[in-house]
């Protein structure tokens, strides 16, 4: 059974994510390593939905 996780993530903490694996990549490329799992992730990443959400505040 594959499980599902689901990660609310602001406009900023988003583009540090994909900034960050695109760094993570480029790194792995300099060293000669495989990229493939980074690729998949950063195309889930940039093709996720964006949803809006409120958030009450306590």
């Amino acid at each position: 059974m594959r499980d599902t996780y689901h990660i609310y993530l602001t406009a900023e903490e988003r583009r540090v994510v994909i900034n960050s694996l695109i760094e993570l990549r480029n790194d792995l490329i300099s060293r000669g390593k495989y990229t493939d799992i980074i690729d998949e992730l950063i195309i889930k990443f940039t093709k996720a939905k964006v949803k809006k959400i409120k958030i009450k505040e306590v």
